[in-house]
Order: structure tokens, then sequence, then C-alpha cells
């Protein structure tokens, strides 16, 4: 059966490889992004391949924004059957550097995007008895290292959310599922974000030689979402075969 799907940062990276995969599986999806532009380049390749879209505008830090692209998914498709929490930013940098800025971003990104999110789309899933949260977190939400450590905190927060959600949803009996899915390094923008060239230079070279391409997330994500209803994949952790932490 087709699902309605809503993928957040759906406009480059794990987002739109997700996105079109799903849309060539006869999945409807719904694109959000701040990038209207990519946006609408991205329903464009859907809709000439085939595949059913639509896209909405959104900064997942202002939450009457994600609140509109769920109503955007039930306005279009009259149900929301999978929430895809996937934009992110990864601006490493040592504490010392003090680059506040930075961690703010991660917050409001990375873990208030989340809960909007969640806080979004919960209530139409409850009233179906039916739906799916795919979150994205990350292996530094599993470990950490000098320089990413409100990255892997945000991400780790990202972990803790999910598995709250589960089991309240579990207790609920709800029929919500809740997968997190903690990517290796992954060819993304992710590395543009970094804005303390040191740390820049040392991250693009190791992303050059290890990452994975966005794809392979993607077919992760679509397995999940294939399965049936009685069972769920609570977690993915995914590293490229070369990654060794």
């Amino acid at each position: 059966m087709a699902k309605v799907i809503v993928i957040t940062g759906a406009s480059s990276g794990i987002g739109e490889a997700t996105a079109k995969l799903l849309a060539s599986k006869e999945n409807k999806v719904v694109l959000g992004a701040r990038r209207e532009e990519r946006l609408q380049k991205i329903f464009k390749d859907i809709e000439q391949s085939g595949g059913q879209a639509t896209y909405l505008a959104t900064d997942v830090s202002e939450l009457e924004q994600v609140k509109a692209l769920a109503q955007k998914a039930i306005d279009t498709y009259g149900r929301l059957d999978v929430w895809m929490n996937n934009a992110g930013l990864m601006p490493h940098s040592e504490f010392i550097k003090g680059r506040v800025e930075d961690w703010n971003r991660m917050i409001d990104i990375n873990l208030r995007g989340v809960l909007y999110g969640i806080n979004a789309a919960l209530p139409q899933m409850r009233k179906q008895q039916s739906g799916q949260f795919i979150n994205i977190a990350s292996v530094a939400a599993h470990a950490v290292h000098s320089g990413g450590g409100v990255y892997s905190a945000t991400k780790a927060g990202v972990w803790m959310i999910s598995e709250a959600l589960r089991q309240e949803e579990v207790a609920a009996k709800s029929h919500v599922r809740v997968t997190v899915v903690s990517p290796g390094a992954v060819s993304t923008e992710l590395v543009d974000h970094v804005t303390d060239p040191d740390t820049k230079k040392t991250m693009e070279n190791f992303y050059a030689s290890v990452s994975m391409p966005s794809e392979r997330v993607a077919q992760a994500i679509s397995l999940a979402v294939a399965l049936p209803e009685d069972s769920d994949i609570n977690e993915i952790v995914m590293r490229p075969s070369n990654q060794q932490g």
C-alpha cells in the first residue's frame, strides 16, 4: 500500500535520495526544506519519473512552519503515514573557539526540529491509529570526539527522544512506530556547514576518503518503511564499509 511520507531536509543528501527512492515505489512524498528552488527541482524530477510529490518551504526551527508542512500532507493526500525528521547541521569546532552561534543552530535544527516534527505529526497518527517516525541521528550519537561535542549531544538527544517516543506509543497502543537511523560518513552537504576553517579541512579530507552515497541510507530507510506494521526496526546503525570509527 502506498504511503504518504513527509521528509524534512529534503533539498539534498539523504532527504533528496530518500524522497526519490520512496516516490519510485509509488509512495506520495511531501518535501520540506528552506531552499524552495531546490524543492521545486526535486519535485519536477519526481513527477517526470512518474512519481507523486508536493512541497512546502519549511524552516524546521519554526514550529508553525513545521505544522504547516504536516497540514500540507493532510490537505493534499488525506493522511500522514511517515514523518522523516532529517534536517540537520554539523558545524564541528572545539569548545575553546566559542562558536556559540553554531551551537545554537545545531540545537535549533537537530533537536528542536525533531521535537517540532513529532508535535506536528503525532496527533494525526494517533487519530489514524497508525504511522511511523524516521528520525535521523548519527554514529556520533554513540561516540564523541574532539570538536564534535555539541553535534554528538544533539544526535544522542535524537536517539533518546526516539526511544522515549517508541515506548510511549507502545504503551498507548497507537500502532505508531519509531525508527532512529544513525549513519556514519555520508556524501552530503553537512561538511559545508562547518565554519571553523581548520576543522573543515580535516573533515573534508576524511569524507573524501571514506563516505558512502546518500542512496545507501535511503535504501535502509526504505526497508524500514516497507516492513509490515506488526514489526518495527527500532534502530539502524550503518557506516561505509571502510569507516573504522
